[in-house]
C-alpha cells in the first residue's frame, strides 16, 4: 500500500501507519458497523490530524468518525465499505471510496475450486489418502464424483464474482441459471447463461452457488425449504457470506443424504465454534474464509485504493464513492 501510495502521490506522502490483528484474527461487528476489527478508542487515538485514512478493516463508527477532526477521504481496500458508517461520514462531508471487484476473479476462480472439490470428493480423497486409506472404492457408480460438464449450475446473485463463475462454468458446458432480481438480463444472455426466478432454479439445480450480498433481504435466502426443494443428491457452495444460508438445515440435508455434498469459505459466526456441527457433519468441504485471498487481490487493492487518493490530492474526481452525497460537502 505505502508503495502504491509513493508511486501516485511521491513526496507529499507522510503517512502514519498501524497494523491491526486481522486477518489472523477474524473481523466482526464493533458498534454499529459490520466486518471490522480493532476498537473505537483505539482509532479515535489514532485520526486527530489526520486528512485520508486508507484502510482494510479499521472500525470506522460514528464516534470515530465525529473525533476525527481532519479527516476529508476515507479509502476502504475492500469491495464495499460495510466497516464505515457511512451515514456518518456522509454528514461529516467525508466521501468514503472503495475498490469495486478487487477480489472477484480470486473468490470466482476459489469457488470453481470448491464446486469441483464437492462433485468429486477431492478433499476426503486426499484426507483418506494421507491417513492411508487408498478410496478405490470411489471409482463405484454409487460412490463415484460427478462431473461439471452437462450439470445445471444455479447462481444466486450475478454481480462481479458470480458473472465470473458463470462464464467459466459455460466454458464447461454446464447450464447455468441465475437467481438475481437486480441483474439486467442482457448481461446474463451475454455469457449464455439464462435468468430465472430462485423458486424455478432450486429445483432445475444439480448445483447451487451463492453470490449475493448479505442484506436482511438475504439473510437465510437459502433455508430449510429452500434446500428441501434442490433435487436429491444436489451440492452447494457458499463462498459469499455465511448469514444467506441456513447452517443447521444444510448440516440436516447433508446428514439425510438429501444434498450429496457441500463446500464452504464462508460461515456466520466467523470463526465457527469448536462444537459446531459443521465439523461432525458428512460430505463437507471447509475452509477459513479465504476465496479472496490472492496475491493479485492485495496489489489491485493497493493500487486502486493509491489512485482514489492521487485524485484526491490533485483534485481530481474521485471514481468509486458509496456515499456520493458527501462529495462538495466539506467536513464540518
Amino acid at each position: 500500500m505505502l508503495d502504491a501510495l509513493t508511486v501516485e502521490i511521491g513526496d507529499r506522502l507522510a503517512a502514519r501507519t498501524v497494523e491491526l490483528p486481522w486477518p489472523v484474527e477474524p473481523f466482526g461487528p464493533v458498534a454499529e458497523v459490520q466486518e471490522a476489527i480493532g476498537t473505537e478508542e483505539q482509532m479515535r487515538d489514532l485520526l486527530p490530524g489526520v486528512e485520508v485514512a486508507v484502510t482494510e478493516m479499521a472500525p470506522f463508527t460514528r464516534r470515530v468518525i465525529e473525533a476525527a477532526d481532519a479527516l476529508k477521504l476515507i479509502v476502504v481496500c475492500r469491495g464495499g465499505p460495510v466497516n464505515v458508517n457511512l451515514a456518518a461520514a456522509t454528514v461529516r462531508g467525508v466521501p468514503v471510496c472503495y475498490a469495486p471487484a478487487r477480489n472477484a476473479a480470486a473468490t470466482a476462480e476459489y469457488t470453481v475450486g470448491l464446486l469441483l472439490a464437492a462433485m468429486r470428493r477431492l478433499a476426503e480423497a486426499h484426507r483418506d489418502l494421507k491417513d492411508g486409506r487408498w478410496r478405490g472404492d470411489f471409482y463405484a457408480y454409487a460412490d463415484a464424483g460427478q462431473e461439471m460438464e452437462g450439470k445445471t449450475v444455479g447462481l444466486v446473485g450475478f454481480g462481479a464474482v458470480g458473472s465470473r463463475v458463470a462464464r467459466v462454468l459455460r466454458a464447461v458446458d454446464a447450464e447455468v441459471l441465475v437467481a438475481d432480481p437486480y441483474v439486467d438480463p442482457a448481461a446474463v444472455t451475454a455469457v449464455g447463461a439464462t435468468v430465472v426466478p430462485l423458486d424455478e432454479l432450486l429445483p432445475r439445480a444439480h448445483a447451487v452457488s451463492l453470490h449475493a450480498r448479505l442484506t436482511p433481504e438475504t439473510r437465510h435466502i437459502l433455508g430449510r425449504d429452500q434446500i428441501a426443494r434442490l433435487p436429491r443428491g444436489a451440492v452447494l457452495v457458499n463462498s459469499a457470506r455465511g448469514g444467506l444460508l441456513d447452517y443447521d438445515a444444510l448440516c440436516d440435508a447433508l446428514e439425510s443424504g438429501h444434498l450429496r455434498a457441500a463446500a464452504l469459505d464462508v460461515y456466520d459466526p466467523e470463526p465457527p465454534p469448536s462444537g459446531s456441527r459443521l465439523f461432525r457433519t458428512p460430505n463437507l468441504t471447509l475452509s477459513p474464509h479465504i476465496a479472496g485471498a490472492s496475491r493479485e487481490t492485495a496489489e489491485r487493492a493497493a493500487l486502486m485504493a493509491a489512485a482514489e487518493v492521487g485524485r484526491y490530492a490533485r483534485g481530481e474526481p474521485l471514481r468509486h464513492v458509496a456515499n456520493p452525497d458527501a462529495l462538495g460537502r466539506g467536513a464540518a
